[in-house]
């Protein structure tokens, strides 16, 4: 689990993040130009690369989410042992550490759903004369 270290979490996720990032680049060698246009099929190439999307954005989603509610229990725990021990200084630090990092969890969802819509964007913008997902 990557959860409890932030910095390992952010390094799994840009990981994961690469088709994102590269998704100009995707997107031009999938689709053929003017002079290739007979000798490539488009339209599985765009099928093929919003499956390797969408599967990305469900990944990604579902990294964040567990990571927040292991973070969210993380914090539960500890707020009770703080009722137990208000003056243990060492787990009111632990305390606030993790609700700073529950808020960065819950931010980098935030940060998830403006990628998947420049992506889709674009996505959208060059297959769509070739493929078209249901619901789009």
């Amino acid at each position: 689990m990557i959860c409890p270290d932030f910095l390992e979490f952010q390094d799994k996720l840009k990981k994961m993040r690469v088709l994102d990032d590269k998704i100009v680049y995707a997107l031009n060698t999938s689709i053929p130009t003017e002079s290739f246009r007979g000798k490539v099929d488009a339209s599985s190439a765009c099928q093929d690369l919003y499956s390797q999307i969408q599967k990305g954005h469900t990944d990604r989603e579902e990294v964040i989410k567990n990571c927040i509610v292991a973070t969210a229990e993380t914090v539960k725990q500890l707020k009770s042992s703080k009722d137990e021990k208000p003056n243990d200084i060492e787990l009111l630090k632990q305390l606030k550490a993790e609700q700073r990092k529950l808020r960065l969890l819950q931010t980098e969802l935030s940060v998830e759903e403006v990628i998947n819509e420049k992506t889709t964007k674009l996505f959208e913008e060059r297959c769509r004369t070739y493929f078209k997902p249901n619901g789009l």
